[in-house]
């Protein structure tokens, strides 16, 4: 039986959490130079620059890559697994996000307009996925994470 610490032994796994935690760090500073305020909530909310999703899974299938070989399938199943994780956040999260911007947009304007009472609103979380440009910094992010990873414990 394997000791659960050696978990922190593995390059892959170390890529993973630096991957994603990394990624969400980053945010924080992005976030500020965009709007002028520090936001907390990006430590822990999907969307914005970089993506940790596409940083997770791009550090992982990049240290699959470096570790098992290239040609191995479970490289080639890590890869298949980054490019759906990829596409759904910058396609099916993306709109996702663009249809709350509408819903809420109707919603308090049939409020304004006094056609309902404002009920206890709470509105529709509006960026859940990311652009293109959001999704390649993240991927990047993680293949950086990876190699700079294996570097340094292989």
């Amino acid at each position: 039986m394997s000791n659960p610490l050696d978990f922190f032994k593995s390059p892959i796994a170390i890529s993973a959490m630096l991957g994603w935690i990394l990624a969400q760090l980053i945010k924080l500073p992005v976030g500020f130079l965009r709007t002028k305020k520090w936001d907390w909530a990006l430590l822990i909310n999907a969307g914005g620059m970089p993506s940790s999703h596409s940083a997770l899974m791009s550090a992982v299938s990049t240290a699959i890559g470096l570790q098992l070989g290239w040609n191995s399938p479970i490289f080639i199943l890590a890869l298949s697994m980054t490019g759906i994780v990829i596409y759904d956040a910058t396609g099916v999260r993306r709109q996702a996000g663009f249809h709350a911007e509408r819903i809420n947009q109707i919603i308090r304007n049939i409020v304004q307009e006094h056609k309902i009472d404002e009920p206890q609103r709470v509105e529709l979380l509006e960026i859940i996925g990311h652009s293109p440009a959001e999704a390649a910094v993240g991927a990047l992010l993680g293949i950086v994470i990876a190699i700079a990873v294996w570097l340094a414990m292989v």
